[in-house]
């Protein structure tokens, strides 16, 4: 579950990979999972999770901190089989439980069928990581096809409309929803104008969904994580080679994050340790201020 990060302290070696979401088993140097050190302390014991995108990155990080800390996990993915089986594996290898299920976040009627299934095999939903997602930079605004700004928003946005409609009937007071949004958010992205406008609207869907919640008096808690640039296959499958070896590198810490420095942010907040946080965004970005 560790690799060699040391080898390349400051960044990748150039590479490519030609399909999104792209294969974790490709990278190199393999993105870092879970920091050894991290010793479960039963903060999300008897609890469920489900994590879309959870194949692979931040989702499969999450999923296996979340496991070493006592949850049984679900994740939807979209293609990725092998790389939702080694989570599963992973998962399974710290003592707990995980479902895996192929379904595009998109498809409003497949992901409630999903949703079902979790029910199914563990009873219960306690946690909601909204994760998945996908980008596809372009020079110019003009090169953005109407199939690729579907695609983007029907994937980051909506797909997470569809997870959480589906999700929130079986969430109880102390659950939690957490959101994957992006240091794009606040920053933007001139090559990414599809994708920040997703993360703007996710920033804005997080505290919009706290807020609504709060006063239903539902006690179900929505925060979000907001990354920076972490080492998963979404980079390698995104950029060109030269792009991919310079990524990270102009951040203050002037290196890329590891998915196992982010997944901590997720745990915090699913735990009741974030009891009294809701509507707040957590900035894992390698020291870029943002003010948000």
């Amino acid at each position: 579950m560790s690799n060699n990060v040391d080898h390349y302290p400051n960044g990748a070696p150039a590479q490519e990979q030609t399909h999104q979401p792209g294969d974790q088993d490709a990278m190199y140097p393999a993105p870092e999972i879970i920091k050894a050190s991290h010793k479960g302390s039963g903060k999300l014991d008897g609890k469920v999770a489900l994590i879309s995108g959870g194949d692979s990155g931040i989702g499969r990080s999450t999923a296996v901190l979340f496991a070493r800390e006592g949850a049984d996990v679900a994740i939807i993915y979209l293609d990725e089989n092998d790389d939702a089986e080694q989570t599963k594996k992973l998962v399974e290898h710290e003592g707990r439980r995980c479902l895996i299920i192929q379904q595009d976040v998109g498809d409003h009627e497949g992901v409630k069928k999903a949703v079902q299934q979790v029910i199914q095999q563990f009873g219960k939903i306690n946690i909601l990581v909204n994760n998945a997602g996908v980008q596809y930079p372009q020079k110019d605004i003009t090169d953005i096809d109407d199939e690729q700004l579907e695609k983007t928003f029907k994937t980051n946005i909506i797909g997470m409309f569809n997870t959480t409609r589906a999700v929130l009937p079986h969430l109880n007071e102390g659950d939690s929803i957490i959101n994957t949004t992006s240091i794009t958010s606040y920053q933007g992205h001139d090559e990414l104008i599809d994708y920040a406008s997703t993360k703007g609207a996710i920033t804005t869907f997080t505290r919009s969904l706290s807020s609504n919640l709060m006063k239903q008096k539902r006690g179900i808690r929505v925060n979000g994580v907001a990354p920076g640039p972490i080492w998963t296959p979404l980079i390698p499958s995104s950029f060109d080679a030269e792009e991919v070896e310079k990524f990270g590198k102009d951040t203050p810490m002037g290196r890329m994050g590891q998915p196992s420095e982010v997944a901590p942010a997720y745990l915090f907040l699913a735990s009741d340790d974030a009891s009294y946080i809701t509507g707040q965004v957590i900035h894992v970005n390698g020291g870029s201020i943002v003010n948000g």
